[in-house]
């Protein structure tokens, strides 16, 4: 089978020669994350790293990792009150941070040229740029649970906002950059937002939004970003249309069978805590923790990869070994 033959096959929920596999890790350090906008250095390793990457390993399908710009910034040093919310301006795809990304995508795109694997790019949920920019950390009082509370209204209309920037970005990227499609990033971990209260106000933006790339491509994916403890409430997310959706095994204690079944036996990937078995152990082990996850959900609509991103220094010679045990687990089943 093709690279894309393969993953149109998991997405189809289609028997495949054997499983693709598909991790992630980030290009520059964490306190550089962001500063692509005004450190050209951090901005040029960034796209670096995906060349670097591929000499050691071949991807079955390829993420632009965006590190050096990250989340959408948003200046809400101006909000005192919930209110002050709707005036808050994202920027455009004509923005600094618009070009940039456009810059990075279509230098990290050349540098996978001629590579047939399917192409995505990040994007991030309007609560996760909002609560990056008001609540940055873990705030022993975050602003955005009280404004929603005192005044959902106002709160809506900033999401509604964001939303829109959101939307002509992903617009930008599919049409005019050439992705082929959005690896999109929510998370509501540990309560952030109350249950009840993300269903009613968070998840209704998030699938507009989704809707919307839908709209422009077939194939996006949904990243509910869980990690080291960080557990999200599946529930949640189990309406957001998606072709497959990375679920965090390990963060959240749900395997990935259960998690086929919770989102109507759609395909799923993951498997992998981000950095014990793949980071530290044996090719071995390594071997073994493939076969397990293989063993429990089977080989049809799954893909083998991580909880979230593993450590950015990992010998990405690992990720063959993966290849190389799905390949004999499906010699052998």
């Amino acid at each position: 089978m093709t690279k894309r033959e393969r993953f149109m096959n998991f997405l189809s929920n289609k028997p495949v020669d054997r499983v693709p596999v598909a991790f992630f890790h980030h290009f520059t350090a964490s306190d550089e994350w962001g500063k692509g906008l005004v450190d050209e250095d951090i901005f040029r390793r960034n796209i670096e790293g995906h060349r670097t990457a591929l000499e050691r390993f071949d991807p079955d399908v390829i993420k632009i990792m965006n590190d050096s710009l990250m989340i959408m910034p948003l200046d809400t040093s101006f909000v005192k009150t919930a209110a002050d919310l709707r005036n808050i301006q994202p920027p455009t795809p004509d923005s600094p941070y618009g070009r940039k990304t456009r810059e990075l995508t279509e230098r990290s795109m050349a540098i996978y040229a001629g590579n047939e694997a399917f192409i995505y790019a990040t994007g991030f949920s309007p609560l996760m740029v909002l609560k990056t920019s008001l609540d940055p950390g873990d705030q022993p009082d975050p602003r955005l649970p009280r404004f929603l509370q005192e005044d959902p209204e106002s709160v809506m209309a900033a999401l509604d906002i964001l939303a829109k920037a959101i939307m002509d970005l992903n617009e930008m990227l599919i049409k005019e950059c050439g992705v082929d499609g959005i690896y999109f990033s929510v998370n509501n971990q540990n309560h952030y937002i109350p249950d009840d209260l993300f269903t009613k106000y968070m998840a209704p933006v998030e699938i507009r939004v989704m809707e919307h790339a839908n709209g422009l491509s077939p194939i996006n994916l949904l990243h509910i970003c869980g990690y080291h403890g960080r557990g999200n409430n599946l529930e949640l997310f189990k309406n957001h249309p998606a072709a497959a959706y990375n679920i965090a095994v390990y963060a959240e204690g749900v395997s990935l069978s259960e998690g086929r079944k919770l989102f109507g036996g759609k395909p799923v990937f993951g498997g992998f805590a981000q950095d014990t078995v793949i980071y530290t152990g044996t090719r071995e082990e390594v071997k073994k923790a493939t076969w397990d996850i293989l063993d429990e959900c089977g080989q049809v609509g799954v893909m083998v990869g991580a909880d979230c991103t593993v450590p950015m220094d990992i010998n990405d010679d690992r990720f063959n070994w993966v290849r190389k045990a799905a390949e004999e687990y499906a010699a052998s089943h």
